[in-house]
């Protein structure tokens, strides 16, 4: 996530420059040919180019509020997994009884803090729909570090659980899923020697349950692609109307004038990239979990829930906050 107050127009540009290579060859080659072989005929009438723009311009909006919808919904679950995890540290602290030497508290709160690794960690796979291993953004990519993508999953579990119930939550597909189990089997086991009262248990395991049901969310916006359909007509409709677009205007700027048909080359340039960067604003937005710099910032959002749980348990020596690099927070 970017949380400076815009992108520098520089790396706006440098991310999609190779785009504005193409443009400018699309609109130098026609005005070439219109105006130094007189290529007369190439020139298009504005009406149905228009009408392609139109239609460009409706897909690309509706693609881009709906993207936008993605990566708002994610940023909700997770404000909600925060506000949970809070809920389960105070009443993990001031519900559960501990017996001497037990460290109870510690274990489920280190537990809750193994679930957020294992889940972020399988947030951050890849598909084969995202677009983080596209040319251009593989290069904006110098500009932060995904902690997932450079550090092990093993080595984060072992911080938080025991040498037992790390390799049996390695031993799993979904590790986030039987960390909660562990959590569950836990509380039962802590219920039925007596430090924890039946309706206490009742709501520890309630909130489990919505634990279920955030990661349950968030594995739906990872497993379910923007529509591939919409995606594709998106892209067709912006790059058939960048080719369109200087045949439309080589009149117009002759009408002004002898010569000024060149006008066509700066004007049609900026005019497909607008619609080109719209196109390219949508498709960084919507896997808000692949690891880009629009993503939801879960690492950062993990480590502050850390801190506030660690706290709880009056630990004194904790991670700092994760900072933002080059103004992108992961």
């Amino acid at each position: 996530m970017n949380v400076g107050r815009i992108y520098p127009l520089k790396e706006f540009l440098y991310w999609t420059r190779r785009e504005v290579y193409l443009i400018a060859v699309l609109t130098i080659i026609p005005t070439v040919l219109y105006e130094y072989f007189d290529l007369k005929w190439i020139a298009i009438p504005w009406v149905p180019i228009a009408l392609v723009g139109t239609a460009a311009a409706f897909i690309v909006g509706f693609k881009n509020t709906q993207t936008y919808n993605r990566a708002w919904e994610a940023r909700q679950i997770w404000g909600a997994i925060v506000n949970s995890s809070r809920a389960w540290g105070i009443m993990v602290k001031d519900f559960i009884k501990e017996e001497i030497n037990e460290n109870i508290h510690q274990q489920l709160i280190y537990r809750h803090i193994g679930w957020l690794t294992a889940l972020r960690y399988q947030l951050r796979e890849a598909r084969t729909w995202e677009n983080s291993n596209k040319s251009y953004n593989k290069e904006y990519a110098k500009y932060f570090i995904i902690p997932e993508k450079v550090g092990k999953l093993e080595d984060e579990l072992g911080q938080f659980l025991s040498a037992e119930e790390e390799a049996y939550v390695l031993s799993k597909k979904n590790r986030a899923t039987h960390i909660i189990s562990l959590q569950s089997k836990h509380l039962r086991e802590l219920k039925e020697k007596g430090l924890i009262e039946p309706l206490t248990y009742i709501e520890l395991e309630n909130l489990l349950v919505n634990l279920y049901e955030q990661q349950g969310k968030c594995e739906r916006i990872k497993n379910f692609p923007y529509p591939r359909q919409f995606a594709s007509v998106n892209l067709f409709f912006v790059r058939l109307f960048m080719i369109l677009v200087p045949f439309g205007m080589l009149k117009e700027f002759e009408k002004l004038g002898e010569h000024l048909v060149w006008l066509t080359i700066p004007f049609g340039i900026v005019v497909s990239w607008v619609f080109m960067s719209m196109e390219k604003v949508g498709e960084s937005t919507e896997n808000p979990f692949e690891g880009g710099a629009n993503d939801i910032p879960i690492t950062s959002m993990s480590r502050t829930i850390e801190i506030d749980l660690r706290e709880m348990l009056d630990e004194t020596e904790l991670p700092p906050p994760i900072q933002p690099l080059h103004n992108i927070l992961m």
